[in-house]
């Protein structure tokens, strides 16, 4: 074990795998608001505030990712400004289907209030809120 004492700041980004780049980012888009952003030689991320979604298609050639990337198989949670109430309208109205929620969870900074659903690869989307 180190005696070096390291600490970490925030996640900058993660990846998702998915079927479909386009289709995936369309939902992001519509349903949280995400903006689509190219980086490097073709590649695409989706960015909200000072993050971002990596989106690699399933297959790929990039020489570093998951050993067994598979689209569906990620959850991930996002805290929204926007009151869980009014984001659940939101949904319905972009036609999602909610699939737990509202509930209280725990989150990173203490009692969240969290809505479920899923994207078009299956992922898992926890939105939430400190409430």
């Amino acid at each position: 074990m180190s005696n070096l004492s390291v600490e970490l700041d925030r996640l900058d980004h993660f990846a998702l795998t998915v079927r479909d780049v386009d289709q995936t980012c369309a939902f992001y888009e519509k349903v949280l608001g995400m903006a689509r952003e190219p980086f490097g030689e073709g590649r695409v991320a989706l960015r909200f505030g000072r993050h971002r979604i990596n989106i690699n298609p399933n297959p790929n050639e990039l020489s570093r990712k998951a050993a067994v990337p598979i689209p569906g198989s990620a959850e991930f949670c996002v805290v929204a400004a926007t009151p869980l109430t009014d984001f659940v309208a939101h949904l319905r109205a972009c036609g999602v289907d909610l699939e737990h929620g509202p509930a209280e969870t725990d989150g990173a900074e203490g009692l969240l209030r969290s809505i479920w659903f899923r994207d078009p690869d299956g992922n898992l989307v926890k939105v939430a809120s400190y409430e």
